[in-house]
């Protein structure tokens, strides 16, 4: 794959003028959420017709945890209006329905999502309104079937292009502003120690955790130049889960979300919070076949880009931080327990390098929630 193109957002958005001129586009499909309107790319976008004579076809008939339906109704607004690029302004939900709009323009549409659909070169264009998910840098998209949460990966879905707007951070509410950078510091701690990682995945670990905790002041005080490097931040994340995947911290996240009603970082970091302690107090469980040796020296790599002398110290230093940030963990039923383990998916346990079993996910969930 080409190396992805990132594009500043200077001026009136001159360089998505070039980008436009240059991939020759007349017909653009624009996924968007509702905050376009509000955000000043959005007067971009409005008047892209008259200055330019780019027509925009808008679609924003999904929801957040977007389903196949919304998909399908994307896929034949994009082929009726003849449409030869796509870009995406929004969070995940966004970018995930226009990568998988991409993956299926051009295939035969079926009632259930199908996979392993050949590539298409149609470009593709994400401008992230939030910086956590770092779905702009990756070959992930998520859609749901029948209630069912359905994973397509393929190295083509990740955008051609990025556009960086810190501009478009500075209506993000408190909550969402805290939940999508725990998001992203999430990501570059699991993806450091997953079992999947390389040199180049924790090399872009490292420098997403050392750009998070250089930028968290500025970018929670709504600054430009914090938006600016957490949008950043997020991206190197991104690219590093996009090498290795998530590991435990994620697969026991998910059924927290739908439970509790809580922002998918906000429940990611209430398992970092009680899964790392839990990694350091228990060395012969480690099932990376690279050895206890070598996940210490993960473990004491990660507290160096925390700026922390030792492991220990950077478990502290996450729970002090996560605790100044007010987002405790949810009021929860014993009888919630059960299905909370029930739901983790195993594939995400197979890349995590300690050994986790029920009862171990059983005593997480109970000490993250009581």
């Amino acid at each position: 794959m080409a190396e992805q193109k990132i594009l500043s957002a200077g001026g009136f958005y001159e360089k998505l003028d070039r980008y436009f001129a240059e991939n020759a586009i007349q017909n653009l499909f624009l996924v968007c959420d509702n905050s376009l309107p509000f955000l000043r790319i959005g007067e971009y976008f409005s008047s892209l017709p008259e200055k330019s004579g780019v027509r925009v076809v808008r679609f924003s008939d999904f929801h957040p945890n977007p389903d196949y339906a919304s998909v399908l109704e994307g896929v034949r607004l994009f082929r009726d209006a003849g449409c030869e690029a796509i870009a995406a302004v929004g969070g995940g939900s966004a970018i995930d329905v226009a990568k998988c709009v991409k993956y299926y323009a051009e295939s035969e549409l079926s009632e259930a999502p199908a996979q392993d659909i050949p590539p298409n070169a149609i470009p593709l264009l994400a401008v992230p309104t939030t910086a956590g998910t770092g779905s702009e840098a990756t070959r992930f998209a998520v859609v749901y079937y029948n209630g069912e949460k359905q994973s397509i990966a393929d190295e083509s879905l990740i955008p051609s292009a990025v556009l960086f707007d810190p501009d478009a951070l500075k209506s993000l509410p408190v909550y969402q502003r805290k939940a999508t950078m725990l998001d992203a510091f999430c990501h570059a701690v699991e993806s450091y120690w997953s079992l999947n990682s390389t040199e180049e995945s924790r090399c872009f670990s490292d420098r997403a955790l050392r750009s998070i905790l250089s930028a968290k002041d500025a970018y929670l005080a709504n600054e430009e130049a914090g938006n600016a490097a957490m949008l950043e931040a997020a991206n190197l994340a991104g690219k590093a889960i996009n090498l290795t995947e998530t590991t435990a911290g994620h697969a026991m996240c998910y059924k927290l979300t739908s439970f509790y009603h809580i922002a998918h970082g906000h429940a990611a970091a209430l398992c970092l919070s009680k899964l790392w302690p839990y990694m350091l107090g228990h060395p012969e469980r480690c099932i990376d076949p690279r050895g206890e040796d070598y996940l210490d020296g993960v473990y004491s790599k990660i507290a160096a880009a925390m700026g922390c002398a030792s492991a220990k110290e950077a478990v502290r230093f996450f729970q002090v931080w996560l605790d100044s940030l007010a987002l405790p963990a949810p009021k929860a039923s014993p009888e919630d327990l059960p299905a909370l383990a029930s739901s983790v998916n195993p594939m995400r346990l197979r890349n995590h390098p300690v050994a986790l079993d029920r009862e171990e996910m059983l005593k997480l969930y109970k000490e993250m929630l009581f």
